[in-house]
């Protein structure tokens, strides 16, 4: 009987730290959410910079509190970001879009998305090579500067979408929304390449080869994303789930949208262009086969992870920002000038290799168009080059990846 009550219910958990953790993180997200509503009308505020803010604010606190040892209360993991944050976002992502709009502009949004991130990926990558190696900051090989080149490819249009209204604007907004989305698929996939590819023997025969398994890892990914999306709506018309139950029509598209990133990255394939067109096929195809209170959980539902698991993220990149470990080793290893002359050639490279592909394909893009009104202006090419400056969770995940795999 002793030993019952003493394994009951009032017994404490094993680990508190975790607890205290997750229940900070819940706490903060909270607090976003509430500030993000309360400055929703401001155009010089998004639920990104909030978050940014608020955690570099508790970021500064916990770095007081432990005795300036650290500043965040959890690790990065890749696999939280890869596995549990990044699936929702991008699946809400598809799930959400104007799909009219959408495959109008398909052939731009992949001419910019897929061929106009390769541009970025070369000018990046060839222009850190020639002034990133002057700044003597330590011994970099090809495959580091290669690694730059994809990592600051990924662009976030996040921000952006925020102040762009998909009503107003909506070859804008499609052509933005679409690009990011493509171009962190393809920035994923280059930047996995990269990390296998066998540098000291490359050929040309090596690099078609590179080419060829680009092509094929993005056509196939897209296939298996379509056909997810296709068996979820044949499994909810043929069993009839809307008959019984409202939970297991929004539980059976929640699963199979996850499973079938899970089976691209099981597969090696683009987890993130997967989900994306899994979204696209589920919202047209298996959102019409459910009940309506069904569409209603769903659509919000998605939007409500998708959201959190963002917020997330730029609360864990703020805290971060203050991370005294990693200020000692810059510290230690540059000078101030040299950190902002680093800074300031990369910023520079962004700049120039998104103008390099956006000014270019827009003009290739207008001569395949009759109508006037489908024509990208001058306007909307510095619009579309400007959202592209920003650089967020694919960036952040990949810079974690490459630069501390152990932290």
């Amino acid at each position: 009987m002793e030993l019952g009550l003493r394994m009951g219910l009032g017994d404490p958990p094993a680990d508190y730290g975790s607890i205290a953790a997750v229940g900070l993180f819940v706490a903060l997200i909270c607090v976003c959410i509430i500030v993000g509503h309360l400055l929703e009308e401001s155009r010089w505020m998004n639920e990104s910079i909030t978050a940014l803010i608020i955690g570099l604010g508790t970021g500064g606190v916990i770095l007081m509190v432990s005795g300036w040892k650290h500043s965040r209360i959890l690790v990065f993991s890749e696999d939280l970001f890869f596995i549990y944050l990044l699936p929702p976002i991008i699946f809400n992502a598809g799930f959400q879009v104007k799909k009219k709009q959408f495959f109008r502009n398909f052939m731009t949004i992949t001419l910019f998305g897929a061929v106009g991130t390769l541009i970025s990926f070369t000018v990046i990558s060839l222009g850190a090579l020639g002034l990133i190696s002057r700044l003597n900051i330590g011994s970099l090989e090809l495959g580091d500067y290669l690694a730059i080149g994809a990592i600051f490819s990924a662009t976030d249009s996040v921000c952006t979408l925020q102040v762009l209204n998909q009503d107003d604007t909506p070859l804008l907004y499609s052509l933005v929304f679409g690009e990011g989305v493509v171009n962190d698929a393809t920035s994923v996939v280059l930047f996995n390449a990269i990390q296998n590819f066998d540098l000291p023997n490359f050929s040309s025969i090596k690099f078609l080869q590179f080419i060829g398994n680009f092509l094929y890892l993005f056509g196939t990914s897209t296939f298996l994303g379509v056909g997810a999306g296709l068996l979820s709506a044949y499994i909810i018309k043929k069993l009839y789930f809307g008959r019984h139950s409202t939970d297991r029509e929004v539980s059976i598209m929640m699963l199979m949208a996850y499973l079938s990133y899970m089976l691209a990255e099981l597969l090696d394939l683009s987890g993130i262009l997967t989900v994306f067109f899994c979204g696209i096929v589920m919202s047209h195809y298996t959102w019409h086969n459910v009940t309506e209170s069904s569409r209603v959980t769903t659509k919000h539902a998605f939007a409500t992870l998708s959201f959190i698991s963002e917020t997330f993220l730029f609360l864990y990149v703020g805290m971060d920002a203050l991370d005294i470990e990693k200020w000692k080793i810059v510290g230690e290893t540059y000078s101030p000038m040299k950190s902002i002359a680093l800074s300031s050639t990369i910023l520079l490279l962004v700049l120039v290799s998104r103008a390099a592909f956006v000014f270019p394909l827009s003009l290739l893009a207008n001569l395949t168009k009759k109508n006037q009104a489908e024509k990208i202006s001058i306007k909307q090419q510095v619009i579309i080059w400007w959202a592209g400056l920003m650089r967020g969770a694919v960036s952040i995940a990949l810079a974690y990846n490459k630069v501390t795999p152990c932290v």
